[in-house]
């Protein structure tokens, strides 16, 4: 077999955003950002303390012929916590969309403003 020259390591994850300026401030609130920067003036790269960075993206380039803004409709970007239950909590009282309780006693799934479906899972 020919070795591939792509790594297998995920490098970024990309999160579309309406606004890249109020995402930045709820993420930073929800996740707790310390830093990142703005960059071409539609996305901003989060400074994340640990594993693949992430990117707030008004994602110009990828909008729909009306300029509707696409959106994660699945689960597909997970975030780590060591109490699943205290992440719940702290959504529920930051009026963080909810979509699932907390399943199997491991994790639970939310909407962010822009109704990006995400999950929190515990390590």
């Amino acid at each position: 077999m020919v070795k591939s020259p792509v790594k297998n390591k995920i490098n970024l994850v990309f999160i579309p955003v309406s606004d890249v300026e109020k995402a930045k401030q709820w993420y930073a609130k929800i996740l707790g950002i310390q830093d990142g920067e703005v960059h071409f003036g539609h996305l901003f790269a989060a400074g994340m303390d640990e594993g693949s960075g992430m990117i707030l993206d008004t994602m110009p380039m990828w909008r729909d012929e009306n300029g509707k803004l696409p959106t994660l409709n699945v689960p597909a970007i997970q975030f780590g916590t060591e109490d699943v239950h205290a992440s719940y909590q702290f959504m529920k009282e930051n009026g963080v969309e909810l979509v699932t309780e907390i399943q199997h006693g491991q994790f639970f799934v939310f909407k962010d403003p822009d109704g990006n479906m995400l999950m929190v899972c515990e390590d």
